[in-house]
């Protein structure tokens, strides 16, 4: 890239910048902090704690958008006034070096942002909640959705989201039968969905004495944030039980029952959560996985019958391969939607996801536009 074709690339990200801040209404978001600033100071603000806990929640996302959008902001300015006295005093050359990496970071991040304006979906905007489950194959199985597991975790932290661990079921060797996170967040859920699915390790097995390849397989499940007067789950259809929290191989570790099990009697699902000291807050944070799930499968049932009327055959979930991860003979991740494929795998298991998720929220959009 030349100087002037920089200049040309520093225009064009000054009118997307001047697109986003109509996008995000940066002038009635400033206002609206303005309005519960004021509404801080009032003596009986916090008399609803669970309405000013949401405000204050509500304040700490806007003022988040404004200062990243004013970051941003100050980065062009900064850059143009780089250009402006590289012009000046015949240093393009010389100034190209330094502002091109600063040109190139800004556009990968006003690229994130644009992306955000994708995802319109009702949920899109607020948390999601993860849930990991292994495939056949013991060990093998098992340690695969340890794997992604921790490459979720790798990429929310990532992304400044709080991963919070609701239920953990591991073997005596580390691996994980099953795992539930809440992923609280600007745009996880957005930004998640499309990972549901089935995720293929191919890979020369670490529990194999004959290192022979193995094909192993884990599900991934991503669930919206679902409030309680959005669905309604019957008190008499709940079976619960108390259990007391355990650590890998499934020892105890907490003296007092605190866990809980819920089981949705019509549906037989049954969720737990064992995160919290509260015996109530773990009822709470259970009953939140659950409505979410029941949720998930009146939405799907939908989709069946609908699929139905029109003669498509239903697909079957443990078929519905999203993803594969080759470690042997070739290194390779490839996602079977979007053809997005990388050899770095190692990048990918540590979190660096950004290209298969984006590619996978402009193909949704793309086929919903159809």
């Amino acid at each position: 890239m030349d100087f002037s074709e920089l200049k040309l690339k520093l225009q064009s990200l000054r009118e997307r910048l001047l697109k986003w801040q109509e996008w995000l209404d940066l002038e009635n978001k400033k206002s609206r902090i303005v309005e519960i600033e004021t509404a801080f100071l009032a003596q009986d603000f916090w008399k609803d704690r669970q309405k000013a806990e949401t405000v204050s929640r509500e304040l700490g996302k806007l003022k988040d958008g404004v200062e990243d959008f004013e970051k941003k902001q100050q980065e062009i300015d900064s850059l143009e006034t780089m250009v402006f006295v590289a012009d000046k005093e015949n240093r393009e050359s010389e100034s190209l070096r330094e502002i091109l990496p600063r040109l190139e970071k800004l556009e990968r991040e006003i690229d994130k942002e644009e992306l955000k304006t994708f995802l319109s979906g009702k949920y899109d905007k607020g948390s999601a909640t993860l849930a990991v489950y292994s495939g056949a194959g013991g060990d093998d199985a098992e340690d695969w959705a340890r794997m992604l597991w921790e490459m979720y975790q790798s990429f929310a932290v990532s992304r400044n989201w709080f991963f919070e661990i609701l239920d953990e079921n591991r073997n005596e060797s580390g691996g994980l039968k099953s795992a539930v996170a809440e992923i609280s967040g600007d745009y996880a859920y957005g930004y998640l969905k499309g990972e549901s699915g089935v995720h293929r390790l191919v890979r020369v097995s670490p529990f194999d004495s004959d290192k022979q390849r193995h094909t192993s397989f884990a599900m991934i499940e991503i669930l919206p944030e679902i409030e309680e007067k959005e669905f309604e789950i019957k008190a008499e259809d709940l079976e619960t039980d108390l259990f007391r929290s355990s650590g890998p191989g499934g020892q105890n570790v907490n003296k007092v029952e605190t866990a809980v099990r819920i089981k949705h009697r019509p549906t037989g699902i049954t969720v737990a959560c064992q995160s919290e000291r509260s015996q109530d807050r773990n009822r709470q944070k259970a009953m939140n996985l659950l409505r979410a799930k029941l949720f998930q499968l009146a939405k799907e049932e939908a989709v069946s019958e609908k699929a139905l009327i029109k003669g498509e055959k239903k697909q079957i979930a443990w078929s519905n391969q999203i993803r594969s991860y080759v470690l042997h003979p070739y290194q390779m991740v490839k996602d079977h939607r979007t053809g997005v494929e990388t050899n770095q795998v190692d990048k990918v298991l540590a979190g660096e996801l950004d290209k298969f998720i984006e590619a996978s929220v402009t193909l949704n959009l793309n086929h919903k536009n159809k």
